[in-house]
This record gives C-alpha cells, sequence and structure tokens, in this order.
C-alpha cells in the first residue's frame, strides 16, 4: 500500500519534480548538520564507552580578599535568598578571577554568598565570607573530551547552544526524510533498498525487546 501511494504521488506531480525537491532539501540539510552529525557521532561513541576514556578532572584553587568598599557592598545585600552580587564586584571578579558573575544567582544567607558556576566539561563554583571579605574560587576541568560530551548532553552550555541543538535536529530529521524518498524513488533499480530498509527499523526493535530489561 505504501508502494502504491508513493508511486501514486510521484505520478500526479512528475517524478522529476520529486526527485529535484528531496535531492535540494537532501544536500540542503546535510550541509548544515554535517560538522554536527559528525560531532554527535563521536560523542555518542564516547559516552557509550566512557570507561575507554577515563581521564583525571583537574581542580584550581584560588584565593583573594574584597577591598573594603566591595566587602561593604557584600555585607549591605540582603542575609537570604538569590540576589546577584553587586555590579562593582563582579568587575572586580572579572578581572581577579576572570569569571563571569553578573546576573548570576548566588545562595545567600548571613555567612556567606556562595555563587555555583556550572560548566560544560567540569564546574566551578565562589564563595565570599561576608565577615572577612575572604573570597574562594575553584575550578575543576575535565578536558576537552568532557567538554565534548557536554556539549552532547546539552549540560550548562546555555539558550543559544540548546537553540543548535533543535535546529539539528531539525535538519537530521529533514536529512532522514528525503534520504527515504530518494530510497522510495529509485528502489525499483536497487532490489535491496526495502530490505535494508525494513532492517534499519527491525533491528533496533529486536534490540530493545531482547536484550533492555
Amino acid at each position: 500500500m505504501l508502494m502504491q501511494a508513493g508511486n501514486l504521488l510521484a505520478t500526479t506531480l512528475g517524478r522529476s519534480f520529486w526527485l529535484r525537491q528531496f535531492r535540494l532539501w537532501h544536500w540542503v540539510s546535510a550541509a548544515f548538520s554535517l560538522a554536527g552529525m559528525f560531532l554527535f557521532a563521536v560523542t555518542g561513541f564516547t559516552l557509550n564507552n566512557a570507561s575507554l576514556f577515563a581521564t583525571r578532572p583537574e581542580t584550581v584553587e584560588l584565593s583573594a580578599s574584597l577591598p573594603p568598599d566591595l566587602l561593604a557592598a557584600i555585607r549591605a545585600m540582603p542575609e537570604a535568598g538569590e540576589t546577584p552580587v553587586p555590579a562593582a564586584v563582579a568587575a572586580w571578579a572579572a578581572g581577579e578571577f576572570r569569571v563571569t558573575l553578573d546576573h548570576r544567582p548566588t545562595e545567600t544567607n548571613a555567612d556567606e554568598v556562595y555563587i555555583a558556576l556550572p560548566r560544560p566539561g567540569g564546574d566551578a563554583w565562589m564563595a565570599i565570607d561576608r565577615a572577612s571579605g575572604d573570597v574562594t574560587y575553584r575550578l575543576t576541568d575535565g578536558g576537552w573530551l568532557a567538554w565534548l560530551n557536554d556539549l552532547h548532553k546539552g549540560r550548562n552550555a546555555g539558550p543559544v547552544w540548546s537553540w543548535f541543538i533543535d535546529l539539528l535536529a531539525l535538519a537530521c530529521v529533514i536529512f532522514t526524510l528525503t534520504g527515504f524518498g530518494l530510497l522510495w524513488m529509485h528502489a525499483k533499480l536497487r532490489p535491496a533498498t526495502w530490505p535494508l530498509g525494513w532492517a534499519s527499523f527491525a533491528l533496533p526493535l529486536i534490540i530493545a525487546l531482547l536484550f533492555i530489561h
């Protein structure tokens, strides 16, 4: 029935029309998603075989003291809540530790201002003592592979990267559907098309039913 519907559609609108459309959208979606598909395929392998690519994270801890005027600004913050640090404190931290605190929520209590600084491939945080002005900044870096793996998962990569993943997923869907259309159009000349095509559906289903418990 599916093949009959496809043949009817091709006859109605013209085989050459559909071939042009499928080829056009297939190569456009392939060109857009080329690097992304390669990245996600490689990181899919590294994530699925994490024991083969284990690395030891490196941790760096730095400390400094707030100038008196900035300490006064920290003491003037509410004693509880998530209020970001004042702009002057954020500017000082950017120069001292090369870190961006602007608009980042805090975990503030009467004794300390704590700022979580999650990032792809590692983690970081900063703590400011509200009594002494002592500042501790701790950075953990898992290396470039951990960074790529976190990009695969969209972990702590920000909204723009999340939008890119959505666009890449859409491009991959278009690439797959137009590839299926091209297979359909050439199936009569390639007898192995449908056995291999149905195998692509059957294989993951069989594995899921038999080996995932």
